[in-house]
């Protein structure tokens, strides 16, 4: 056992530290830090908190209206992930991977912030290695090319994607098959999909109810969450899947961005 001796005057007192159990305190430390923060993951308005809310070829979407907060959201998910050391891919296809990489950095800030937490940059370093950001123009963008790069990644052995994440993939009448197309690659590589859908003016989100601009596709997905800006306040809600008795109580703060329950 690793030990460092200290002596006092004349030798009288002496102390022993002992290192290995500062190391395992440390540890202990960080993993319930880790366990807090999974507590408090953006998906605890859903019924089952012991089981991951989609498996693997399935789908979860948020939506929202522009500016609303989907990204921000998404990435308190994909941190949620990356604490427990689950692999998370994020495919961005309307912002270049410095401006990802500044979402979560200012998303972990805010969080960081909001919890008074210490020793922030350790538990920073122990989950970027999950994370892996790749980027499309979404005009060039296609079920084929995202699987010739994720096969470049598994076949190299450089990235195992657990958890994938695409933010800015048009959803609209004409989606279905690439969405279809997506759903197997996503069961074959053994993964679930989240994506951000920008709704219009026209869709009014309410609790339990899909909205009309994509109910033709909403077979394809098993969950999905509206964000809706109400009185200062961002409110999150069910709009398909099982819900929690206080889901209403869930909001998205303006000034982080961060999910909080009501007072």
């Amino acid at each position: 056992m690793n030990k460092t001796e200290t002596f006092g005057a004349g030798d009288a007192s002496r102390s022993f530290v002992d290192k290995d159990n500062v190391i395992y305190l440390r540890e202990r430390s960080m993993a319930m830090l880790k366990k807090d923060l999974i507590l408090r993951n953006p998906l605890r308005i859903l019924g089952n908190q012991e089981k991951e809310p989609i498996k693997e070829g399935e789908f979860g979407a948020v939506l929202a209206k522009a500016g609303v907060g989907k990204t921000a959201f998404l990435v308190q998910l994909a941190l949620s992930n990356l604490l427990k050391e689950k692999n998370v891919l994020h495919v961005s296809l309307t912002q270049p991977v410095r401006k990802v990489c500044l979402w979560y950095e200012e998303v972990f800030h805010n969080i960081a912030n909001e919890y008074n937490l210490k020793n922030t940059s350790e538990l920073w370093d122990t989950i970027l290695p999950h994370r892996f950001i790749m980027t499309f123009n979404v005009d060039d963008f296609s079920v084929a090319k995202l699987e010739e790069r994720l096969n470049d990644l598994t076949e190299q052995g450089i990235f195992f994607p657990q958890l994938v994440i695409i933010d800015g993939l048009p959803i609209n009448d004409e989606s279905r098959e690439p969405l279809a197309e997506l759903k197997i690659l996503a069961r074959e590589m053994g993964f679930p999909i989240w994506f951000a859908i920008t709704v219009g003016p026209e869709d009014g989100l309410e609790p339990a109810i899909v909205p009309a601009s994509i109910e033709s596709l909403s077979n394809l997905f098993e969950i999905l969450i509206g964000l809706k800006a109400i009185k200062g306040k961002i409110n999150v809600m069910v709009l398909k899947g099982d819900r929690r008795d206080d889901a209403e109580d869930v909001f998205l703060d303006p000034s982080t961005l961060l999910i909080k329950n009501r007072e």
